[in-house]
């Protein structure tokens, strides 16, 4: 019976990953559940002991003249016959017979069983996704609520692979999808939960931009070029911050690629979401001037105080693109910065001027 014990263990391990070491403690477990279901009395004396691939369960009795408790006591007559110099005080091991279990405590044996192969592989996967975290991942959608809209996607391979929540939030307005389709999904959150590692994954995430930058220039991966900031609305436009960490490098041009080839595989990878990849700059009047690419920008004033802000002057002919469609423009320059961004056209410039001069008189 050991034998056959190792040799399941030994194949559990090889098909599915889980150590003999965490399996022997649950089947300990296991074994000492069972004989305590179907014994009285019995606690802490019971222990299950594992030596070179030998499982053997013992009851621990303390030798006395006269049993009152059979569950850990032992007649001295009776402790001769397992140690033939056993004495009165002594704690004889008495061995259990663990093939004489009853029905209901081998049942509860089995569950124990079950229930630790079902941990092992939750911990597992847990493991295995929670180092993916924030990087992306490929795979296949199963189900679609026709309720929600939230798809369950599946995602890694062989015993490695789960179920992951790509909700309806996180999908990107305009993308559709059908059941058996590939997509590729940025890997935002692994969390515990009772029925086991719950994956969140997303589409509209800044992160799953930068991971595609990532995949598509050299520049990035080499830490040659970093990206310092990211700003997103999902299906429309992304604005991308970067810088060159070495000289003689355009990180701008990298991101770009040769005929823009690099920038264009990522849209098309987001179906067609528009880019503006600008230069990132210690100076915040360069950097939100930059920002509000493409728009050209006379000047910036960063605002004095606690709160980060600053006033920008714009050529007249410029200001609805400053500000963008619905302010999309103005919106992503400013997260992106992280200042608050007030456009103003030249030809408010000097009224802009004379008012401010006014307030830091008063």
């Amino acid at each position: 019976m050991n034998a056959e014990i190792f040799g399941a263990l030994a194949q559990l391990e090889k098909e599915r990953g889980i150590p003999q070491t965490y399996m022997i403690d649950k089947i300990t477990q296991a074994l000492v559940a069972a004989y305590k279901k179907d014994n009285d009395g019995y606690t802490d004396n019971v222990f299950v002991d594992v030596v070179d691939g030998d499982m053997h369960m013992y009851v621990q009795k303390e030798v006395v003249e006269e049993v009152i408790s059979p569950a850990t006591e032992i007649s001295i007559d009776a402790a001769k016959k397992i140690e033939k110099h056993a004495q009165l005080g002594d704690l004889v091991n008495v061995d259990v017979r663990t093939q004489a279990f009853g029905r209901i405590a081998a049942q509860t044996a089995k569950q124990v069983i079950i229930q630790g192969i079902r941990e092992a592989e939750r911990g597992m996967i847990f493991d295995t996704f929670s180092s993916k975290e924030h990087e992306i991942l490929t795979g296949t959608v199963l189900r679609i609520d026709p309720t929600t809209g939230d798809m369950t996607v599946r995602i890694g391979g062989g015993n490695d692979r789960t179920d992951a929540m790509l909700s309806a939030s996180e999908q990107v307005r305009g993308e559709s999808y059908h059941e058996g389709d590939i997509i590729r999904v940025y890997v935002v959150e692994v969390r515990r939960s009772n029925r086991g590692p719950q994956v969140i994954v997303s589409r509209t995430h800044p992160g799953l931009v930068k991971r595609l930058f990532e995949l598509e220039v050299p520049e990035i991966e080499s830490g040659l070029v970093e990206v310092k900031s990211i700003s997103r609305e999902a299906g429309s436009r992304t604005k991308l911050a970067v810088c060159a960490t070495a000289e003689n490098i355009d990180p701008v041009g990298a991101c770009v690629g040769t005929r823009g080839g690099r920038v264009g595989a990522v849209v098309d990878e987001l179906h067609g979401e528009k880019m503006d990849i600008i230069v990132w700059s210690e100076d915040p009047a360069k950097f939100v001037a930059a920002a509000l690419s493409p728009a050209d920008v006379i000047s910036v004033t960063v605002l004095p105080g606690s709160q980060k802000a600053c006033r920008v002057i714009v050529p007249d002919d410029q200001l609805s693109l400053a500000i963008g469609k619905e302010g999309q423009n103005a919106r992503l320059a400013a997260r992106l910065t992280g200042y608050k961004i007030d456009i103003k056209p030249k030809s408010q410039a000097a009224e802009f001027e004379e008012i401010a001069e006014e307030s830091e008189e008063a």
